[in-house]
């Protein structure tokens, strides 16, 4: 077998990394725009069409912008935690493939940087570092507010990873495969009902949910966004930051919300996979990519809506969200997924009973919820009225 040519790896490597930075550049665009429009502003339109180069020209000043840090902070660890965030997410997209097969000079390679055999296992160790950046970034600053911006952050995200992870475990029980390659290639074709797609998300549509709720919590974005909530915590753990540093978090943070669509998008959605529509081979190979971007950027694109339109949610209620709603949604759902692949393997049921058996372990997953007795507001009452007490007592 001939070796690879050096130039593949360099192009794949290059074209991948460049392609989430571009998407990522039109996304700070996007929503400013987006959301100017929902709170009827015009948002950035001088520099460039539309707007367009204000990306650019924002991060040129803050490249040059002079970076002040306290005295009292912890300089290596000050240093040394915003570059943690922007390399896990570089790292995070390394296996997930935004197009088909491509064939250029002779060479038919996949547009992945590194398509290893334990891909989802790499894309969840991946999440689990970004946390450090903003628990670091806290915890160096030596202030009060980020120390508490970066405790919020690290309960929250550990809180959420556990779901994300639970609904991933979902994924992979069904595809039988830790490499995201045989993931996508499992949803090509048919679902279980002719003319319908083979996307995870039908069969697996709890964990699907489980997942979109639990990224926006893991991308810490509006309504989940308490380790930076500016009414109480200044600016959260990124506080004491300014300059290049302050930039490298904005650029992590952006990047999270790039990348968790793509994960959703490739372990649910069926990744860059979808009809070619009978072109011919010589341009058939762009619409992989051009499907993979349209499902990215509805992901984006919700994001976004989220921003707009929902207040930011308060602690309690979102710890209350992680550990009582979607850990046991996404439990009970790995447990149910695992008895129907089970099933199949011991001579499989007719596709209409495993409709069947989806709509039923669906209902009671909901009535379980429903079930769920509403939470007592009597101790909020009692200290409120002990409060009034403790005021009019002399």
């Amino acid at each position: 077998m001939a070796a690879t040519p050096l130039w593949v790896p360099i192009l794949q490597t290059v074209v991948v990394f460049a392609y989430f930075l571009l998407v990522t550049a039109v996304l700070i665009w996007a929503e400013r725009r987006i959301v100017g429009a929902m709170q009827s502003r015009v948002g950035p339109n001088r520099v460039g069409p539309f707007g367009m180069l204000q990306t650019l020209v924002d991060g040129v000043k803050m490249f040059f912008k002079e970076d002040v840090t306290p005295a009292m902070v912890n300089r290596p660890i000050y240093n040394v935690a915003p570059l943690v965030g922007v390399v896990a997410g570089f790292l995070s997209i390394a296996v997930i493939p935004i197009g088909g097969e491509v064939r250029l000079f002779g060479e038919t390679f996949t547009l992945v940087v590194a398509d290893l055999s334990v891909g989802a296992l790499w894309i969840l160790a991946m999440g689990s570092i970004h946390v450090y950046s903003v628990f670091l970034a806290g915890w160096a600053s030596n202030s009060p507010y980020p120390l508490l911006g970066g405790i919020r952050a690290s309960a929250q995200m550990v809180s959420y990873e556990i779901a994300q992870a639970l609904a991933v475990a979902s994924v992979l029980i069904y595809a039988g495969s830790l490499r995201i390659s045989d993931i996508v290639a499992g949803q090509a074709g048919d679902g279980l009902i002719a003319g319908m797609p083979g996307w995870y998300a039908i069969p697996l549509f709890p964990a699907f949910l489980v997942f979109v709720v639990g990224m926006v919590a893991e991308a810490g974005r509006p309504p989940f966004d308490l380790a930076e909530a500016e009414g109480e915590l200044v600016g959260g753990f990124n506080t004491e930051y300014s300059g290049l540093r302050f930039g490298m978090f904005m650029l992590a943070e952006f990047m999270q919300v790039v990348t968790m669509s793509a994960i959703v998008v490739t372990l649910f959605l069926g990744g860059p996979s979808g009809p070619t529509f009978g072109l011919p081979d010589s341009v058939a190979w762009i619409m992989p990519i051009l499907w993979f971007f349209v499902k990215m950027a509805a992901f984006i694109f919700f994001f976004i809506l989220l921003r707009g339109a929902l207040p930011r949610t308060r602690y309690h209620r979102l710890m209350d969200l992680g550990w009582k709603v979607l850990i046991p949604v996404a439990l009970v759902w790995t447990l149910v997924t695992a008895v129907f692949v089970l099933i199949d393997e011991q001579g499989g049921l007719t596709n209409e009973a495993r409709i069947t058996m989806i709509g039923v372990a669906g209902a009671i997953v909901i009535g379980l919820l429903l079930a769920a007795p509403p939470r007592s507001k009597e101790p909020a009452s009692a200290s409120a009225a002990e409060r009034d007490r403790e005021e009019v007592a002399p």
